[in-house]
């Protein structure tokens, strides 16, 4: 009987394992979607920890994009990367040529492009729309 019990936790131990960052969601463990969890190093001795903050609610802008949180996880996460938060100057205030006036020109240029809609089917903007209104696009 005791045998039979060691086994079965082996057995967890080891589908945890093959698990390490993948997410947890409603269809279970190692789903697409997740609830801001995965498996991994958590605190505490528990096994989730949570995602970064750039890919949760609490590090995005209510009015599109990142907000200063969600930049700082990003660039925590990924070494190197350079991300900025958005130029929201309008670009009437924006000295022409100048750097914040080129990295907005080419954001829009970018974003312009994503295919997707623009609305929600419930009316309301999609993420997209929120940003390019951000980027003043």
């Amino acid at each position: 009987m005791k045998v039979k019990v060691l086994k079965k936790k082996v057995v967890k131990n080891i589908k945890l394992n093959n698990m390490y960052g993948k997410g947890i969601g409603p269809q279970g463990l190692g789903c697409s979607t997740h609830n801001g969890y995965t498996i991994g190093k958590g605190g505490e001795g528990s096994p989730l920890m949570k995602t970064a903050a750039w890919t949760r609610k609490e590090g995005k802008d209510p009015k599109g994009g990142l907000n200063a949180k969600g930049v700082a996880s990003y660039r925590a996460a990924n070494p190197g990367s350079k991300l900025q938060t958005a130029v929201t100057k309008k670009p009437s205030e924006l000295k022409a040529g100048s750097k914040d006036a080129k990295r907005r020109k080419s954001f829009c240029a970018r974003m312009s492009g994503m295919p997707g809609p623009m609305k929600k089917p419930n009316g309301e903007p999609t993420r997209k729309k929120l940003a390019l209104d951000k980027w003043n696009c």
